[in-house]
């Protein structure tokens, strides 16, 4: 079964490291389908049905993002008001129809990873500040499998930088089972 990449970048043109990703999993057509959400709707008007539809084809999802003020960049939070709604993703009548698909967050950090911590400048892990996500996918009953991060991409953004992540995210996707 392949695997859905649900990627969340406004501006993958000057993208470094996403860019890249997406390249690596393209070489794989086998194994990943690609959506890239601000491609498709540029206009931020989302195809609920059909986001809904692409959701109920995959057992395995990404969603693949930079971190945006310590969280996604505005259309993936768009994309769940709308697509994730009562009646289809929870609710006694739903049927749940997210429940038990294994999701995960694939992000890049421009921070480096040492930076986030209680005792550091940014005063919290990823882990924490990801925590809606969690929240999120365990309440549409969702089989949430944490995130891959790649960080310090803000001062670190050198070719061989960028592709020494790209073994460990495709790694991450495998061990998703």
């Amino acid at each position: 079964m392949k695997t859905l990449i649900i990627v969340i970048h406004p501006d993958l043109t000057h993208s470094v490291i996403n860019k890249r990703w997406i390249e690596a999993l393209e070489k794989q057509p086998e194994k990943y389908t690609i959506h890239k959400l601000y491609d498709t709707y540029p206009d931020e008007k989302i195809d609920v049905r059909a986001e809904q539809q692409r959701i109920e084809q995959y057992d395995k999802i990404i969603f693949q993002f930079p971190l945006y003020w310590f969280s996604s960049p505005p259309l993936l939070k768009k994309w769940f008001d709308e697509v994730l709604i009562r009646g289809w993703a929870y609710g006694s009548k739903s049927g749940y129809k997210m429940a038990g698909k294994r999701i995960a967050l694939a992000i890049s950090a421009g921070i480096a990873e040492d930076e986030f911590m209680s005792t550091k400048k940014y005063k919290y892990t990823l882990e924490e500040l990801t925590r809606p996500f969690e929240l999120t996918f365990d309440y549409v009953k969702a089989d949430y499998r944490s995130f891959y991060a790649y960080y310090g991409m803000e001062h670190n953004a050198t070719k061989e930088w960028v592709e020494q992540s790209i073994p460990g995210y495709l790694s991450f996707i495998e061990t998703l089972g």
